[in-house]
């Protein structure tokens, strides 16, 4: 029986996030207060108490929800995963997870994506939207059918659900389109910007060097990265994967199915919310889905 540790990315956020885990285990508490160390401010005390507001945040959310993640799989009894893989940020909590990445490291590369993409998102407005009841080929062919600007397939979450991302006009007219073609829904997120788009490409560069000047270790375990879909233990291809994830779909269909082909027979969602156990269910229903 193998098991599969998951690792959710934006979105996941809720206000009183982690605080049962900096009450109840110690290990955890450790890595709250050293957060609060690293970042130069009391990430704690908005994840306990913030607002709704506070936690969208982009340089409260991101750090938020991987140190959510990294702190409930140093708590759990048995953290022995056969494999893992994380949604879009979630790579980095997964990476820190499988020992590839030292925590430190993890949170300052988080932080500087962070601000990297809030940087792009100031540099180039853009926007995303969510694609509901159309098969990914032809959410594909009908973003490359737009002229207006960039639009392109950034999560391919589920079966018939896509996030798509770019310029804001593109992006609406992409919906328009897909409407007619027979989409269930196509609406435009309350985001702040065209995340895993080519519009990512600044916070990509700015990224590159910081990642490239840290170091990585053999991960315990495959690490399935989004842009490949496929099992990485090296530590170069582990780098170079996370360099492009931010221009690049996250292809979380496809690396859930790699994994189940692989033998995995239990999913674990680590880190906060239930998203990514949802999605799990509908790409593989056979197979057991909980969280840690």
């Amino acid at each position: 029986m193998k098991k599969a540790y998951i690792f959710p990315g934006q979105g996941s956020q809720f206000s009183g996030m982690g605080k049962e885990l900096f009450d109840s285990h110690k290990a955890s508490k450790e890595l709250f207060l050293q957060a609060n160390d690293i970042l130069g401010f009391d990430i704690t005390k908005i994840m306990f108490e913030g607002s709704d507001e506070d936690l969208r945040q982009t340089n409260v959310t991101q750090p938020a929800i991987f140190l959510h993640s990294v702190a409930m799989a140093k708590a759990a009894n048995e953290f022995k995963p056969d494999m893992v893989a994380g949604h879009s940020l979630g790579e980095f909590s997964a990476l820190v997870a499988a020992n590839s990445l030292s925590f430190e490291d993890g949170l300052k590369l988080v932080y500087k994506r962070a601000m990297a993409m809030q940087k792009a998102c100031e540099a180039e407005p853009g926007t995303m939207a969510a694609v509901l009841g159309l098969d990914d080929s032809l959410v594909d062919e009908i973003c490359k059918s737009v002229k207006e600007g960039v639009v392109v397939a950034a999560n391919y979450n589920c079966p018939g659900q896509l996030v798509i991302s770019g310029s804001v006009k593109a992006v609406e007219t992409a919906c328009v389109k897909l409407k007619e073609a027979g989409a269930k829904r196509a609406l435009i997120l309350q985001v702040g910007g065209g995340f895993h788009s080519p519009l990512m490409k600044p916070a990509e560069d700015e990224l590159k060097a910081a990642i490239e000047s840290v170091h990585f270790s053999k991960p315990i375990c495959p690490v399935y990265q989004n842009v490949t879909t496929k099992p990485h233990r090296d530590s170069a291809e582990i780098k170079s994967n996370l360099i492009k994830q931010l221009t690049s779909p996250v292809r979380w269909t496809e690396s859930i199915k790699n994994m189940v082909e692989d033998g995995a027979s239990c999913f674990l969602e680590c880190g906060p919310g239930k998203v990514l156990q949802g999605l799990v269910k509908k790409i593989a229903p056979e197979i057991e889905v909980s969280s840690i």
